[in-house]
C-alpha cells in the first residue's frame, strides 16, 4: 500500500500553481500545457500507430457491434401507462405515446391510442415510469473518448487520494506480462489528496521493470517511471524543446513529468499498444455507455484535433451505420482552418445521424489550470491567464466564419475570455452577420451581470460545464478566485431570469458524461469536497429547467430541435426511460435515478435488465 512517504518532496497545490521555471522547466506556451482536454495534442500520439483504416470499414463497425443487444419493433409500438414529460411548448403530460418505424406517431392518453389505426400494434406496459426525450449531451470528445477508453481511470472520480490510485496501478502491475504498459488517466492533482506530481521515483514504486505511465487529466501533462524514462531514452543530457519540456530534478535529470505533447510523445510512441488500439471496439463502447446513461445524441466539439479531416471518412461510415446508436453532431477546430477550407466541408452538411453543426474556435484554457484569461490576476498569484487567441485576431475569425455561414462556438472560461468573446461576437452582430444561429459559449464559466446582460441582446447560448461547480467548486473558492468570484461560476439562474437559452454539458474526457448527475449538480450546486456547502445558492434552478437543459434546449442548441428534443409527432423516436420523475425525488438522488431504457429512432438501444 501506498503511504506519505513522499509528501514531503513533493510541491503543493499553490507551488504547482507557479511558473513552470519554478519546477526545474520552461513555461510552455499554448497548445502544450494549458488545461482544456479540447486542443490538446496528446490524443494524436495515442493514434499515431492505430491502423485508421478499419475505422472507415463498414464491415469493422458491424463485426465490432455484432453483440449489441439492440432490438428493433417489427411493428406499431405504443408506450401506455407511463409518465411521459414531452417538454413541448405547453409543458405537456401525457400517459401515452405511439411509435412508428422511426418516428413517433402519436402522444396523448389511452383513448388517443385507440383511436390509431394501428390493430397490429405492440402494447408496452410502463407501470408509471417516466419517460423523457432522450438526453442530450452538448460538449464532449468523441475519438478522444475512444482512444482512452481501455486506458485505466485512476482519477478523483474513482479514487479520492493519489495514492489509492496508485495501488490501482500497483495491482495491474502485479498481473501485467513482461515488459506491458501499466497505463492510467484523469490523474488530477486539484481534486486528489496526495502528491501534486507522479514524479519517477514515486511510479516506480509501482514498477521497476514495466513501464508506467499517466495521462493528467487535462492531457497536456503526462507522468512515467524509470523504465518509461529508459525505453525512450531520455536522460539528463536529452536537450528540452522550449515549449514542451521534462521537468528534472535538481540535479538535472529528468523527474518523470512530461509537459507538453512533444514531450509526452517521446515517451508515449513507445508503447507498443498503439498498434493494436481498437478505435472501432472503443468507439462502441463509448455510444453504448452513452446510451446505458439516456443520451440519444451528443456533439464533439473540436473534431480534427485527433486526426485531422481524416475523423471525417471515420463520420461518414458512422452516418450509414446501424451501430452507430447515438446521433453526432459535431464542430470543426480551428486549428487546422486550411485543411477544412480545402476539404470544401459546409455548416449543416450530413444526415440525421451525424452532421456537422458548427466552428469551433478555443479563446483561452481553463480556470483551475490557472490558464483561463481573466479580467485580475488569479487568487495569490501576479499572473492573468492566457489569451489562446489574441482580441483582434478572434474578431477577424468570428467575422470570417459568419460570413460563409457557419454557426459558431467559443470556448471561454476566464472572464476576460467571455470580454473577447462577446466583443467578436457584438462586431459580428452589428454587421448582421449572426445569421446561423444559435451561436455558443462554450463553458462560459465567470459570468458577470453585464456579460449576460450582452448574451442575451445577441441571442448567444452558453453551454455551461456544471461539473466545475460540484468537482471543483472548494478550489474555485480557496485557491483559484476567492469566494465573491467563485460565486460567478456557472450562473445558470441569472441566465434564466433573462430568458437565455442554455445548457449543461460534461466535457468528457474532463468528467464524465452524465445527463442527470448534470441536473442534480445544476439544482443544488453542492460542492464534491463539501457536500454540506452550496456555492451560490442563488444560482440553484428548478429541476424543470435543468431537464429542458439536457432537451428541447441542448437540441436547439445543436442544431436539431427540428427534429429531436422533444416528444412530438413527427419527431425521432429518441426515448429515455427513467424509474422515477427527476421532479418527484430528493434533489440529491437525481444523479442516482437508474435509466431503464434508452430508445433511439424507433429502436432499444440500451435495456437495464436488472431492473
Amino acid at each position: 500500500m501506498f503511504r506519505e512517504n513522499e509528501k514531503e518532496v513533493i510541491p503543493e497545490f499553490h507551488e504547482l500553481a507557479k511558473p513552470a521555471h519554478a519546477l526545474k522547466a520552461h513555461a510552455p506556451k499554448h497548445g502544450d500545457t494549458a488545461p482544456c482536454t479540447c486542443c490538446s495534442p496528446a490524443f494524436s500520439a495515442l493514434v499515431h500507430d492505430a491502423n485508421w483504416d478499419e475505422m472507415t470499414d463498414p464491415v469493422a463497425w458491424r463485426k465490432a457491434g455484432e453483440s449489441r443487444d439492440v432490438f428493433t419493433p417489427a411493428s406499431t409500438v405504443i408506450f401506455a401507462n407511463a409518465k411521459v414529460i414531452t417538454m413541448d411548448d405547453n409543458s405537456s403530460e401525457v400517459s401515452c405515446i405511439a411509435i412508428k418505424g422511426d418516428r413517433i406517431l402519436a402522444v396523448g392518453d389511452r383513448e388517443d391510442m385507440d383511436a390509431l389505426d394501428e390493430p397490429d400494434a405492440e402494447i408496452i406496459d410502463c407501470e408509471g415510469r417516466t419517460i423523457l426525450p432522450g438526453f442530450i449531451e452538448p460538449h464532449f470528445h468523441f475519438l478522444p473518448c475512444s482512444t482512452m477508453e481501455a486506458v485505466e481511470n485512476i482519477g478523483p472520480f474513482r479514487f479520492e487520494t493519489v495514492h489509492g490510485a496508485l495501488d490501482r496501478l500497483l495491482e495491474l502491475a502485479e498481473s501485467a506480462g513482461p515488459d506491458e504498459w501499466i497505463m492510467g488517466r484523469q490523474f488530477d492533482p486539484s481534486l486528489q489528496e496526495g502528491p501534486d506530481l507522479l514524479t519517477r521515483q514515486l511510479l516506480d514504486q509501482v514498477s521497476t521493470s514495466n513501464p508506467v505511465f499517466v495521462y493528467n487529466a487535462s492531457m497536456h501533462f503526462a507522468y512515467c517511471n524509470s523504465k518509461a524514462l529508459e525505453i525512450a531514452g531520455v536522460t539528463k543530457d536529452t536537450p528540452d524543446n522550449p515549449n514542451s519540456p521534462y521537468f528534472r530534478d535538481d540535479n538535472g535529470e529528468p523527474n518523470g513529468v512530461l509537459a507538453g505533447g512533444i514531450a509526452i510523445a517521446s515517451v508515449a510512441k513507445h508503447n507498443p499498444a498503439g498498434k493494436t488500439l481498437d478505435l472501432v471496439a472503443n468507439s462502441l463502447e463509448v455510444v453504448k455507455r452513452a446510451n446505458s446513461l439516456g443520451i440519444t445524441l451528443f456533439t464533439d466539439q473540436a473534431t480534427g484535433m485527433t486526426r485531422g479531416v481524416r475523423e471525417l471518412d471515420v463520420y461518414n461510415t458512422l452516418a450509414e451505420s446501424p451501430e452507430m446508436t447515438a446521433r453526432l453532431r459535431y464542430s470543426l477546430s480551428y486549428g487546422i482552418q486550411e485543411k477544412w477550407d480545402n476539404y470544401g466541408i459546409s455548416c449543416g452538411d450530413g444526415n440525421e445521424v451525424v452532421r456537422c453543426t458548427s466552428w469551433k474556435i478555443v479563446s483561452d484554457g481553463s480556470n483551475q489550470g490557472f490558464s483561463g484569461l481573466q479580467r485580475e490576476p488569479y487568487l495569490y498569484r501576479d499572473d492573468k491567464g492566457l489569451p489562446y487567441v489574441e482580441p483582434d485576431v478572434l474578431k477577424d475569425m468570428v467575422i470570417d466564419r459568419a460570413e460563409k455561414g457557419w454557426a459558431l462556438a467559443i470556448h471561454a472560461n476566464g472572464d476576460q475570455a467571455i470580454d473577447n468573446v462577446l466583443d467578436a461576437y457584438e462586431q459580428a452582430f452589428d454587421r448582421g452577420l449572426l445569421t446561423n444561429t444559435p451561436c455558443r459559449i462554450e463553458h462560459c464559466s465567470i459570468l458577470h451581470d453585464d456579460h449576460i446582460d450582452r448574451i442575451a441582446k445577441m441571442g448567444l447560448s452558453p453551454s455551461f460545464l456544471i461539473g466545475h461547480v460540484y468537482y471543483w467548486g472548494q478550489a474555485m473558492r480557496d485557491k483559484v478566485f476567492g469566494h465573491a468570484k467563485a460565486c460567478l461560476l456557472d450562473r445558470t439562474a441569472a441566465c434564466e431570469e433573462k430568458g437565455i437559452r442554455w445548457t449543461l454539458h460534461s466535457d468528457e474526457p474532463v468528467t464524465e458524461m452524465g445527463p442527470l448527475r448534470c441536473v442534480e449538480n445544476a439544482v443544488t450546486r453542492k460542492m464534491w469536497k463539501e457536500p454540506d456547502t452550496i456555492l451560490a445558492p442563488e444560482e440553484c434552478i428548478s429541476v424543470e429547467s435543468a431537464l429542458r437543459s439536457i432537451t428541447r434546449d441542448a437540441a436547439w442548441q445543436c442544431h436539431s430541435d427540428h427534429e429531436v428534443g422533444t416528444i412530438e409527432p413527427g419527431k425521432f423516436a429518441d426515448l429515455v426511460v427513467l424509474e422515477a420523475d427527476p421532479r418527484a425525488v430528493d434533489p440529491d438522488e437525481i444523479g442516482n435515478i437508474q435509466v431503464l431504457e434508452t430508445w433511439m429512432g424507433g429502436r432499444r438501444v440500451f435495456s437495464n435488465q436488472s431492473s
